[in-house]
């Protein structure tokens, strides 16, 4: 947790944004994992404990606009429930530990928010992500579950994803923190990797490490043999020779700041030619990007240079043909390349998401995002000193999307379909790091690199 006055003058800041009506903040309450009292580990709402501090379930944050008047809703705990959990902090000293004078009972919320709305006073919510909140808030503001969305405050979205985007030096620390606990994850699975280990002993051990050292893993990890699929979570392989191994994992500091780290490496320890080949362009483009980011970029630049980069080697391998200008225009990339090059990092591993990208159609508010420089509409974002972002390009050969290229007749001329049949069991691979934009450029977070080039995880993979 930072100081009380960190958390005051975020909420002042939030406060004169929003200018009028009440900003209802919800955390996260506790979630049943498969009975009521076994739940799952908690994870508290960024945005709530980034204006709030508290790491605590069943809290929500209420700020008037209009009087300054700020205050936590919660309930004590009981003897009933001392029993099982211990002694716990009283609702008011909690309150007080970040900077808010006044603390109620749950009981007591939805009777002053119905009297607000009683008023014509606006009451100014996130999007809800979790069905508990979606509830909690049904019942708060008498609005239907499925109409929540139709009542979102924009204002506030883009208020706190605009805040939320440019890191202070402390959140900036505790950025380094969450590096070096991927740091030990990474230098751990490279270790363990060798024929014969289960993907999911090493995806164990590292996600022991982030429980140990932080809060846990920022993401369920992906080790995986199978590197062409982008999100896979399926760690039943056994390592073989001649295979590469995608680790893409990080860790969340205990101030709940994440790291988001990929390292792609041979399992015998010793990159193939061809496999080398692939893994230089890769790394060309990766470093390419973390040399030309800087601030007022727009995050669309960015992803194009890493395209470019990418068909130079590709064509200079003989996969792709033509200049890189027109793979990249006939929109060949994306078959290789089917994600955005990387995202916003902070509290949240693609921060600020829960407010806009997949979560709903964003694009009636994309000028004003435009505008306001926020990270909630990638197509729209602006790079300013204190952004972080992942630098995170791949190459993936993923049979099923090249034989449905092929049949549609895409890209015909550039693309060399007949000598892609050679690379069907090639996999994938990604090489990601962290950036933090500066006045003047950008660097990579950390005050080390996780092994990165060819002879670096040679020398380290399955010592």
């Amino acid at each position: 947790m930072f100081s009380a006055k960190t958390y005051t003058a975020r909420r002042e800041t939030l406060r004169t944004k929003i200018g009028s009506g009440i900003i209802l903040l919800p955390g996260n309450p506790l979630s049943a994992n498969n009975y009521p009292n076994n739940a799952y580990y908690f994870r508290q709402d960024s945005t709530f404990r980034y204006y709030f501090g508290l790491n605590v379930p069943a809290l929500v944050g209420v700020i008037d606009a209009d009087s300054g008047e700020e205050a936590l809703y919660g309930d004590d705990f009981t003897v009933e429930d001392i029993i099982w959990t211990g002694p716990q902090p009283m609702l008011r000293d909690m309150a007080a530990e970040v900077g808010v004078r006044a603390a109620f009972p749950m009981s007591e919320l939805e009777g002053r928010l119905r009297r607000a709305i009683a008023l014509g006073r606006r009451i100014h919510y996130l999007p809800p992500y979790r069905g508990e909140t979606k509830l909690q808030l049904a019942e708060l503001l008498g609005i239907r579950p499925a109409l929540l969305h139709d009542y979102k405050s924009v204002d506030l979205m883009l208020a706190v994803a605009e805040m939320r985007e440019k890191k202070s030096p402390e959140e900036i620390e505790a950025l380094e923190r969450a590096f070096h606990i991927g740091y030990d994850m990474h230098t751990l699975a490279m270790k363990m990797c060798r024929p014969g280990i289960v993907e999911r002993e090493i995806a164990g051990a590292i996600e022991g490490i982030a429980k140990a050292q932080g809060q846990g893993v920022s993401f369920p990890s992906i080790v995986s043999q199978h590197g062409e699929t982008l999100h896979n979570l399926n760690a039943e392989g056994i390592l073989e020779p001649g295979r590469l191994l995608l680790c893409d994992a990080g860790g969340e500091s205990l101030e709940g700041y994440c790291s988001d780290h990929t390292r792609t490496y041979p399992v015998s320890g010793k990159f193939t030619d061809r496999q080398r080949e692939i893994y230089e362009i890769v790394l060309a483009a990766h470093d390419h990007v973390a040399r030309i980011v800087k601030p007022h970029m727009m995050y669309t630049e960015i992803h194009r240079a890493a395209y470019m980069t990418l068909a130079e080697g590709l064509v200079s391998v003989g996969l792709l043909r033509g200049s890189a200008a027109d793979v990249v225009e006939s929109g060949a990339m994306t078959m290789l390349m089917p994600h955005g090059l990387g995202h916003g990092l902070g509290m949240d591993v693609h921060d600020c998401e829960a407010m806009g990208e997949r979560s709903f159609d964003f694009s009636s508010i994309a000028a004003r995002a435009a505008r306001s420089a926020t990270c909630i509409y990638r197509a729209a974002w602006r790079v300013e000193p204190g952004t972080v972002l992942t630098d995170e390009p791949g190459l993936y050969f993923i049979p099923a999307l090249i034989d449905k290229c092929r049949a549609e007749g895409l890209y015909r001329g550039i693309v060399d379909y007949d000598r892609l049949d050679a690379y069907r069991d090639f996999g994938g691979i990604r090489i990601e790091d962290d950036l933090i934009v500066t006045d003047d450029g950008c660097r990579i977070l950390g005050d080390r690199r996780i092994p990165v080039t060819v002879e670096e995880l040679e020398a380290v993979v399955g010592k």
